[in-house]
């Protein structure tokens, strides 16, 4: 019965001691007291990139591809180049109209000095037109007292009143040809803008033919490493068919920490972080800017908990890590890569990182 005794207690005993160290463990492992620290951890983090999909904006047969998958490109290198002839023609038609509607303008001048003139001599011939009206009045004024004294004869009269008439009809004619003249300067003046504006549709369709001529060639925006290059030659390319993909060189963090372990963290903290793909490598960054919201309001489908079955679940807030210089294993990380970051809130943020957020 002793023996028995003796070994129930142990038993007891053993079954408390690997109940508390059962408890221990959950208090470790969730941080909680006596264990707590000031080192925040996520392995909910990944390295990012600005990887930029490459596609055409016009339409063509693929004539040339200079490079291959995961090649390093400087800006403006060519990587796709679309067969060009249409857009080629179509620009010599874009300036061949543009020569003419420019010829058509510079021909406006021309026009007007010739109506110019033709007002300026119907101005004149109006002019001798009055003076010689003016000379029919006076002869027939004369005339007409010689006739009524008998100095003269009645046909002399006669004549000197049909030439009066003749006058008249004269500096009528005349008045009608300086109308008809500042008319048509008027309508030569009117067509100006005209001119103008086919001369500046015509300048737009050139630059627009040089814009379509220049997409045919598929160039590197910014230096970076090529993904997996789709085109083939005699491919077809459509408008937004994607041909490439190219990633810069910098990269970053983005951290999803839980709601519960940001009640210090700040904007310059530093971080520490270690990528799997590197091994046991630890690299060294610092918190540069706090998520506005959670992870789940920017997700399409938000979570509707208006079914009374609410569970409540600590939300993810996503932190970016700048990641310092002068640290050689990071040229060799990838976006997409999965990393541990670790960040104590007891350091104290840098003054230029806090006050940029």
């Amino acid at each position: 019965m002793q023996i028995q005794s003796i070994f129930k207690s142990r038993t007891t005993l053993a079954a408390l001691a690997v109940g508390i160290l059962g408890v221990l463990l959950v208090l470790y492992s969730w941080q909680l007291p006596p264990f707590a620290s000031s080192v925040q951890t996520t392995n909910n983090a990944y390295v990012k990139g600005q990887v930029t999909l490459l596609s055409p904006q016009i339409a063509g047969y693929v004539v040339a591809v200079p490079v291959q998958d995961y090649m390093s490109v400087k800006k403006g290198d060519l990587l796709v180049q679309i067969d060009d002839r249409i857009y080629r023609q179509q620009l010599a038609q874009a300036q061949a109209t543009l020569v003419q509607q420019q010829a058509a303008l510079a021909n406006f001048a021309e026009n007007r000095l010739a109506k110019q003139a033709s007002l300026d001599l119907a101005k004149a011939q109006r002019q001798s037109a009055q003076a010689g009206l003016e000379k029919a009045e006076l002869d027939d004024k004369r005339t007409g007292t010689l006739v009524d004294r008998g100095f003269s004869t009645q046909s002399s009269g006669d004549q000197t009143r049909v030439a009066r008439l003749q006058a008249q009809s004269m500096v009528a004619q005349a008045e009608a040809s300086v109308q008809i003249a500042e008319q048509n300067l008027a309508l030569i003046d009117a067509g100006k803008s005209s001119l103008e504006a086919a001369v500046a549709s015509a300048e737009a369709a050139v630059e627009l033919a040089q814009i379509n001529l220049g997409n045919t060639r598929i160039v590197a925006p910014v230096d970076g490493r090529l993904g997996e290059v789709a085109a083939r030659l005699g491919q077809y390319a459509a408008a937004g068919t994607q041909l490439t993909s190219i990633t810069p060189s910098k990269t970053w963090v983005i951290a999803n920490f839980k709601e519960t372990q940001l009640a210090h963290v700040e904007v310059g903290q530093p971080a520490t972080f270690t990528v799997d793909g590197l091994g046991d490598v630890e690299l060294n960054g610092r918190v540069s800017q706090i998520a506005p919201a959670a992870g789940s309001e920017f997700s399409v489908l938000k979570p509707d908990n208006a079914t009374g079955n609410f569970t409540k679940v600590a939300q993810r807030i996503p932190l970016r890590i700048e990641i310092d210089g002068g640290q050689p294993a990071a040229a060799d990380l990838r976006p997409g890569m999965s990393v541990i970051v670790k960040i104590d809130t007891a350091d104290k943020p840098l003054p230029a990182l806090a006050s940029a957020q």
